[in-house]
């Protein structure tokens, strides 16, 4: 009996054993995908490639190059030469302004997440932009997952736009408006113009944002109102160029016309020094347009290309348009046609393909010519450089024609991209009509917002400190009656 107990001891001590033995052999894989896990190192955040980098850093010099000096010597070169020394002062001084006003709160109003017209206040004064406590710098997002640049990098490329944006206003009531009043109307309007619709057009969580299909809405939600809707704007033909035409187009009329409008000869005082600043502004443009790829990669080659491309059509189509409607053609006019191309490329520089930029330049030039004559003339304004003939026209034009050249049926890079998973897939259900209605709509609501705005603003100037100089000092001119200087000696 013992040997019997004995036995089935030993026999229940086995299966005791065997049983736990297979309990973690099933177990087994379970717990090795557990460490495998926490053994795992936490994945690395994304680094900034220093190609990319370098180029933004290049872009955003070149883009400050289209201002000081380019814009204010193409502006400068086309006034009287009593008014030079105050046009050049306006750019000059607007763009610091500007400048200061962007790393103040305008960035953050423009960049950082709140509803579908303003961002936040998160950012301002650049706060959060370095973390003193960890010694890094925060990274803003580019339009490829995993891929990031530093954000300061990022917010100083838009701070020239935003100044860029604010300075082409001036030529509209050119030799005419007061220093101080200038100023305060820029203030106003770029608060509650500019850093609005940029935020509308584009601003959005960017790529690493979209992780879950089920949160692609949620996700989008938080986009600017523009982006929401789908409309396309590479580089600015909404933000920057129908916006500061507009609002140019009101401040000639509020302001009024030069004395001798119509009945004295105003011609432009040095076309060498505007043929130079139109120069400087082709070459700055590659920084506009290829740099608002944010990557150094091939979607900035594209911008790069059609932006050389559309420019060189618009300038020949111009020459060819007033050789034949005017009799002559004129340097004045083909520096107005490489402008004219530059501003209509702008929203489709990354957008189109290589006929499109064919098509958008040689029609910008011949258009623009229009805008700048005809269009003037039912308009009744004196729009002194003709902001709104060029910039507003050629960037409506513009805005207009991406919605057609997007379609990959016309040779456009149109290619859904799925956030989640960072994947292009070929483009089968495109409606040119379709992205056109769209491309019209925001037409329509930056042309609607800035003329509101800029009405307001230009009012509320007016009624404190007024918006013109008296007559007197018109006729003298600006340069030594607003600054005490003179251009040229006489």
């Amino acid at each position: 009996m013992n040997k019997l107990i004995a036995i089935l001891s030993m026999l229940v001590l086995f299966a005791v054993a065997g049983g736990a033995g297979a309990q973690d052999k099933d177990r087994a894989p379970e717990k090795a995908v557990a460490e495998a896990k926490a053994a795992e190192p936490a994945k690395a955040a994304p680094t900034p490639n220093k190609g990319d980098v370098a180029w933004m850093l290049t872009s955003t010099a070149l883009v400050l190059m289209m201002s000081v000096p380019a814009l204010a010597l193409f502006y400068g070169g086309m006034v009287r030469a009593k008014n030079m020394l105050s046009m050049l002062m306006q750019v000059f001084v607007v763009f610091s302004m500007v400048t200061v006003l962007w790393c103040i709160y305008g960035y953050s109003l423009a960049f950082t997440e709140g509803n579908a017209y303003f961002g936040g206040f998160d950012r301002l004064f650049l706060n959060g932009t370095f973390d003193n406590a960890k010694g890094e710098f925060s990274m803003a997002a580019t339009f490829s997952k995993g891929v990031v640049i530093p954000e300061l990098v990022f917010v100083a490329f838009q701070a020239t736009f935003a100044a860029i944006t604010c300075c082409l206003i001036l030529g509209a009531f050119a030799e005419r408006a007061k220093f101080s009043a200038v100023l305060v109307f820029i203030v106003l309007w770029f608060t509650f113009s500019y850093a609005p619709i940029a935020h509308m057009v584009w601003f959005w969580m960017g790529p690493d944002a979209y992780t879950d299909p089920k949160m692609l809405d949620a996700i989008n939600g938080k986009a600017g109102l523009l982006w929401q809707w789908g409309a396309l704007d590479f580089a600015g033909g909404t933000v920057v160029h129908i916006n500061a035409g507009v609002a140019g187009l009101v401040g000639a009329y509020m302001i009024g016309k030069r004395i001798g409008y119509g009945k004295e000869a105003m011609p432009a005082h040095n076309l060498p020094m505007t043929m130079i600043g139109a120069a400087l502004l082709w070459v700055g443009w590659f920084g506009f347009n290829a740099g608002s790829a944010l990557e150094a990669n091939g979607f900035a080659a594209l911008a790069f290309m059609n932006t050389f491309l559309a420019t060189a059509c618009a300038v020949l189509s111009w020459t060819l348009g007033e050789a034949i409607f005017k009799g002559k053609p004129t340097m004045l006019g083909a520096a107005s046609g490489a402008v004219a191309g530059l501003v209509a490329i702008t929203p489709a520089a990354g957008n189109v393909g290589i006929a499109g930029a064919f098509v958008i330049g040689t029609a910008a030039g011949l258009v623009c010519l229009w805008g700048v004559s005809g269009l003037k003339k039912l308009l009744g304004a004196d729009d002194s450089l003709d902001v709104f003939g060029v910039h507003a026209v050629g960037g409506i034009l513009g805005a207009l024609l991406t919605g057609v050249f997007n379609s990959p049926s016309l040779g456009g890079p149109s290619f859904p991209v799925d956030w989640v998973t960072g994947t292009m897939t070929a483009a089968k259900d495109y409606s040119i009509w379709g992205q056109f209605i769209i491309q019209a709509k925001a037409v329509g609501l930056t042309a609607v917002w800035s003329g509101v705005v800029a009405f307001i603003a230009y009012k509320l100037v007016d009624l404190t400190i007024g918006l013109r100089v008296p007559e007197e000092e018109e006729r003298e001119g600006l340069d030594v009656t607003s600054h005490g200087e003179a251009a040229y000696r006489m």
